[in-house]
């Protein structure tokens, strides 16, 4: 436990904020939105970005004055801070899918982590277009809708649904590996699914509907909660090259079972996205 962190108080603060925030992605879900370009010509950012995130961090920092937060768009500035501490901290990333949101396709979500001391200690990911909510609490199991959720289990590379992105840069060096990546997968997994939402990535193989996820480029908001989130429902989170995960550095590997994981770090062709998130 943190320094007397109400981790019941903080877990139905973020519910509730969470779920008013997601009326406002399913209310401009309805049509397709007007956006800007963050950096490159796909990675994108929408006013409801920017709104979501506010919703998110007002609400808790009227409840928690002295909490921290890492934020995906850092929209109110100077309110977040990038370098993690031992501070309570959130880490928000307020539409993940947003390519998928601005063409009105029902597969985009908020991701909120918290971490104490370094700890992930809640995880939410809420599709609020077909009202999702995957949730985590450190040592309580992981849950789909409030209902418990586990992982398939599955061992075969050859009967697993792998999950994983392009992702949202064109860089040339990192597409020839993200396509090689792709043909070798296309070859021995079972099925491959691009559905254009790194958290939601990782929930479904909590919920055991995909067996495993990976991606290259991934940044800490989408990743935080859905660790937590896979590993509460018996899964494991790895380093795309078979070590240790290492949560700013950019890379996941989820996997439904230890030897899925090790079986597919040991196909994938690995890249190292630069800067790290630290």
């Amino acid at each position: 436990m943190g320094d007397n962190v109400d981790l019941e108080k903080c877990f139905e603060v973020i519910s509730n904020v969470v779920t008013e925030a997601g009326r406002l992605i399913a209310r401009n879900n309805e049509t397709r939105q007007e956006f800007v370009c963050k950096s490159g010509d796909i990675d994108l950012v929408t006013q409801t970005d920017k709104d979501v995130e506010k919703l998110l961090m007002d609400v808790v920092r009227r409840h928690f004055p002295d909490h921290k937060f890492i934020g995906e768009e850092e929209s109110s500035t100077g309110a977040g801070v990038n370098k993690l501490t031992d501070a309570p901290t959130w880490i928000i990333d307020p539409v993940d899918g947003t390519m998928n949101f601005v063409h009105a396709f029902p597969h985009s979500c908020i991701s909120v982590g918290l971490k104490v001391n370094k700890v992930t200690e809640i995880g939410m990911v809420y599709n609020p277009i077909l009202e999702q909510l995957f949730t985590a609490r450190r040592g309580h199991g992981a849950f789909y809708n409030g209902r418990r959720i586990h992982v398939s289990g599955q061992q075969e590379l050859g009967k697993a649904l792998v999950t994983s992105e392009f992702g949202t840069t064109r860089d040339e060096a990192k597409m020839e590996v993200v396509n090689e990546n792709f043909a070798k997968m296309a070859k021995q997994v079972h099925g491959l699914r691009v559905l254009g939402s790194a958290a939601l990535n990782m929930c479904m193989v909590a919920l055991g509907a995909a067996d495993a996820n990976y991606e290259f480029g991934i940044h800490a908001g989408m990743c935080v909660p859905g660790d937590l989130i896979v590993r509460e429902a018996g899964g494991v989170v790895i380093d795309p090259a078979g070590g240790e995960f290492d949560i700013m550095s950019r890379r996941v590997l989820a996997a439904a079972s230890p030897k899925l994981a090790q079986d597919i770090s040991k196909v994938l062709t690995q890249f190292h996205p630069q800067p790290r998130d630290d």
